[in-house]
C-alpha cells in the first residue's frame, strides 16, 4: 500500500464535541424550604410578646392598677401628656441635659484616652487614676456635686458627663493599644512618621472600639440622667416621675420609663448607622 492510499483511507476527522455544561450542585437544605420572616418583624416579636402578656395580666386582674397600670391606660396617659405639652417639654429639657453632658464627657474621655494610649508616660499618669475613679458609685457623688455646683443644672450635667467619660476612655484606650504591631512596623517601613502613624494606622485601627465605646457612653448618659433628675429637678422626665411617685400614678411613671427607653434606643440606632457607614471597609460576621 502506497502512501497516497494511506492518505485516502485516513479516517475522517471526528466532529467537535459539544462543550460540557457546568452544573452547580446545591445540597438540599431544610432552611431553604422554610418561609423567610422579615427581620424587622422578628425583632418586634419580643416587645409585642411582652406587651401582650402585660395586657393579659392587667385585663384578668392579676396585675392590679395600683401595682402597674395597664397598657391601655399608659397609652391614654401618654396621649394626654403629649396634647398638653407636658411630655414634649420634659423630653426637650432632658435631651438638652444629655447633649451638654455628653459633649463634656466625650471630650474628657477622648482626651485622656489619647494621652494614655499614645504615650507611656501618659498611661502611667492617667490610667490608674481613671481606673480608681471608675469604681466610685454615681449616687454617692450626687451630694458632693450639689455642694460643688449647687442645685441648678450643673450637677445633673456633671453626672451625665461622668457617666459618659469612662466607657469612652476605656474603649478608645483599648482600641489604641490593640492595634496590630505589624501594621505599625509596615508604616515605619513605608516612611510614616509619628504623626502619620497616628493618623493613618493607629486612629483607624482604634475606630471600631471607639464606636463601641460610643454606644456604651450614650446608654450610660441616659442611665445617669435617671439618677440626676431624681434630685432637686424642677423640669424634665425625672421630675415627672418624682411627682408621679408622690401621688402613686403608675401610668405616668411607666410613660416616663418608656420615653427613657425609646430615647436610648433612638440614640443607639444613630450610632449603629454610623458604625455601618464608617466601618463599611471592614468585613465582619453578622450571624447565621
Amino acid at each position: 500500500m502506497t502512501t497516497s492510499d494511506l492518505i485516502r483511507t485516513e479516517a475522517p476527522p471526528q466532529a467537535a464535541l459539544p462543550a460540557r455544561e457546568q452544573v452547580t450542585l446545591r445540597p438540599s437544605s431544610r432552611r431553604d424550604r422554610r418561609p423567610v420572616v422579615p427581620r424587622p418583624v422578628r425583632r418586634a416579636l419580643g416587645p409585642l410578646g411582652v406587651l401582650a402578656i402585660w395586657y393579659a395580666l392587667s385585663a384578668t386582674g392579676v396585675l392590679p392598677p395600683e401595682v402597674l397600670a395597664s397598657p391601655v391606660d399608659v397609652l391614654a396617659k401618654a396621649w394626654d401628656m403629649t396634647l398638653s405639652g407636658e411630655l414634649p417639654t420634659a423630653i426637650a429639657v432632658s435631651g438638652e441635659r444629655v447633649l451638654y453632658g455628653f459633649a463634656i464627657g466625650a471630650s474628657i474621655g477622648t482626651f485622656f484616652a489619647l494621652i494614655a494610649g499614645l504615650f507611656r508616660v501618659g498611661e502611667d499618669l492617667v490610667d490608674s487614676t481613671v481606673g480608681m475613679l471608675r469604681t466610685l458609685p454615681w449616687v454617692g457623688l450626687i451630694p458632693l456635686f450639689i455642694i460643688w455646683f449647687g442645685i441648678d443644672e450643673q450637677p445633673k450635667i456633671a453626672l451625665v458627663a461622668l457617666g459618659v467619660t469612662f466607657p469612652l476612655y476605656f474603649n478608645i484606650y483599648a482600641g489604641i493599644r490593640g492595634v496590630d504591631a505589624q501594621l505599625i512596623e509596615a508604616g515605619n517601613v513605608l516612611g510614616l512618621g509619628r504623626g502619620g502613624l497616628i493618623r493613618h494606622v493607629i486612629l483607624p485601627g482604634a475606630l471600631p472600639n471607639a464606636l463601641v465605646g460610643l454606644r456604651y457612653a450614650l446608654g450610660s448618659a441616659w442611665l445617669a440622667l435617671v439618677f440626676a433628675e431624681q434630685v432637686n429637678a424642677s423640669q424634665g422626665i425625672g421630675y415627672l416621675m418624682t411627682n408621679a411617685e408622690q401621688f402613686f400614678q403608675t401610668d405616668v411613671i411607666v410613660v416616663c420609663l418608656i420615653v427613657y427607653a425609646f430615647l436610648g434606643l433612638f440614640t443607639d440606632l444613630i450610632v449603629r448607622l454610623a458604625i455601618r457607614y464608617l466601618l463599611a471597609w471592614r468585613a465582619s460576621f453578622e450571624g447565621s
